[in-house]
């Protein structure tokens, strides 16, 4: 099993190691330390698990690269990880979700659409589990377009081995994300392909979500409707039909495909609200239950609060749903 790497951000083991340092482990403690500063500025979270054993990253051409974090934004991943958010022992539900930021797969925006929504999935005693995966402009990857993807189904697969441990029901483990993010979610949900085993004892745990939270989604890589630069930084310059068509994920929806709760705005002019209503009929047409709301404002801004108008229901409504699915289990009495 994968041997799961622990990082305390607290301020507490910082002084601890600054005060604990033996002659000739200088350098290991001012790695720490700036490791520690930086995750400060990336969140409060109470662990960072990187996916993958060292030197046995998936799909890997061995570059030895650093992570690039500016302004809020990630813009190159060299450690694939997440970070972890736990409820306390009391209020725990039993539930997870992964958390894929957006970012167009050029960058992730992990504060707006990562760490805020996790801190409120805890608020409903949800497990959250930020991912940090690898962008698809990423140097070292050998093929780019399934580099998001394998990190995605890792970290399921990471999550549902430890189940136990973080008191999680493993029937119970979905996946939520917003704009480029939300097209990592839908593939992750629609793709039945394992492109993530590498032969270790994990390979046995199930990476399919359960369920499926989207926010403003990317959906289609059809040009009508297509984001762009997803697209592009997806699939390259020049993708060929095939995968225009294998990763239009309105395209790859069977009944197998989760529950789904979908929230746009029909003012968004960055990503087209078509693609959210095309994976909301090909939903529809394969019986999927989905709850799917279309507010007249909130652009490509829909955030956790201080939405305009009608927009600010729609984290009431998606717990509402969440209840509704069966997904957050009542606090058995103690």
């Amino acid at each position: 099993m994968l041997n799961v790497e622990h990082r305390s951000i607290s301020v507490f083991d910082v002084r601890y190691c600054v005060f604990d340092i033996e002659l000739g482990c200088m350098k290991r403690i001012v790695s720490l330390i700036v490791f520690v500063l930086v995750s400060f500025s990336i969140s409060y979270a109470q662990e960072f698990i990187p996916l993958w054993e060292k030197g046995k990253i998936p799909n890997s051409k061995g570059m030895h690269l650093t992570d690039s974090i500016a302004n809020e934004r990630i813009y190159r991943v060299a450690t694939p990880g997440m970070y972890v958010f736990l409820p306390g022992k009391q209020e725990n539900k039993g539930a997870a979700v992964v958390i894929c930021p957006g970012g167009g797969y050029e960058r992730l925006a992990y504060v707006i659409s990562g760490l805020q929504l996790a801190k409120w999935f805890n608020t409903m005693g949800i497990s959250a589990f930020v991912l940090n995966y690898r962008l698809p402009n990423y140097a070292d990857l050998k093929q780019r377009e399934i580099g998001p993807l394998q990190d995605a189904q890792r970290a399921i697969r990471v999550i549902r081995a430890n189940a136990a441990q973080w008191g999680i029901d493993p029937n119970k483990i979905g996946v939520m994300g917003s704009s480029s993010g939300g097209h990592l979610a839908t593939t992750l949900g629609t793709h039945p392909e394992d492109v993530s085993a590498v032969k270790d004892s994990l390979d046995k745990f199930a990476f399919n979500p359960n369920f499926m939270i989207l926010v403003s989604p990317v959906v289609t890589m059809d040009q009508k409707y297509a984001h762009k630069g997803s697209v592009k930084n997806l699939l390259g310059e020049h993708p060929t039909n095939q995968q225009i068509a294998e990763y239009s994920n309105e395209l790859q929806v069977t009944a197998k495909t989760p529950p789904t709760f979908i929230v746009d705005a029909e003012n968004d002019k960055t990503v087209n609200p078509m693609n959210s209503l095309l994976f909301y009929q090909a939903l529809l047409n394969n019986s999927v239950p989905v709850s799917f709301h279309v507010f007249p404002q909130g652009a490509h801004a829909i955030a956790l609060r201080n939405n305009p108008g009608s927009t600010e229901l729609w984290t009431g409504l998606c717990e509402a749903w969440l209840n509704e699915m069966n997904i957050i289990a009542p606090i058995k009495a103690k």
